[in-house]
């Protein structure tokens, strides 16, 4: 916990890089407002509040489908930096292998890029059977996860990640994670059912990144909405047969039967 704390404080003075959040919060509202119904929904969970604590992450787009958001995060920095910027977002600070909630608490689970920051599998899949836990019967886990199918990824989770951090290809730990079979057999596992598998972000992240920080420094506001436009415009690859080799993410939709 105090890892994470130190890394938020850290992220928290830095310059903020506005681009960049824009870009990630994009790709992740245009996934998720596809898959959360428009009206209905009493009670979401969104486990990590990294994005909420910077921006505004997914909290617009989520209170305007649910009733009751509530946030978890590792934390405690993090939770109070997302309740200081979303005052309708009830966030505490707990790990998502062992939630402090009753069973079947809730019909939605947002988590973006949470599980692939554990130190093992085995993690992974205790976290997923958590959320299994908490979620009502027919509740829906809407689930993102470094893709391991993704080259890119593949490469960087032989490679030693104080030596990645230190290049500052990493910026902050992240751990092993799974390609879309393993992780779909995990969820079974879990006792959920998979109702959609698919990706997002198909332009190089470590590109966008560096590219993001040279346009903040360097170009108007009217060349950098050019160049999220190109950026988003690479989407169009989720839909093609090799989705699982360019997509940064998997992104995956389950049911608790």
């Amino acid at each position: 916990m105090r890892y994470w704390d130190r890394v938020a404080k850290s992220w928290q003075e830095a310059p903020p890089q506005t681009l960049w959040r824009t870009y990630s919060d994009s790709i992740n509202i245009a996934l998720f407002a596809r898959w959360l119904p428009e009206n209905g929904a009493e009670s979401l969970l969104k486990t990590d509040l990294f994005d909420e604590s910077l921006g505004d992450g997914l909290c617009t787009l989520l209170s305007s489908r649910v009733k009751n958001i509530v946030g978890a995060d590792l934390s405690l920095v993090t939770v109070q930096s997302a309740r200081s910027r979303h005052h309708n977002l009830q966030a505490t600070a707990a790990d998502v292998r062992w939630l402090p909630f009753a069973d079947g608490t809730f019909d939605f689970i947002v988590s973006n890029s949470t599980l692939d920051h554990f130190e093992s599998p085995h993690e992974i899949a205790d976290g997923l059977r958590e959320l299994h836990r908490v979620l009502r019967s027919g509740g829906q886990l809407l689930l993102t996860l470094d893709n391991l199918a993704n080259p890119v990824i593949s490469l960087r989770s032989i490679l030693p990640f104080r030596l990645l951090n230190r290049l500052n290809i990493v910026p902050y730990y992240v751990g092993p994670t799974l390609g879309p079979r393993r992780l779909c057999h995990n969820l079974k596992q879990a006792g959920l059912e998979v109702l959609e598998v698919g990706t997002v972000m198909h332009f190089p992240r470590i590109f966008t990144v560096a590219m993001a920080r040279i346009l903040e420094r360097r170009a108007g506001p009217e060349t950098q909405r050019r160049f999220l436009r190109f950026w988003m415009s690479f989407e169009k690859l989720s839909h093609w047969p090799t989705r699982f080799l360019t997509g940064y993410f998997l992104a995956v939709r389950a049911i608790k039967r």
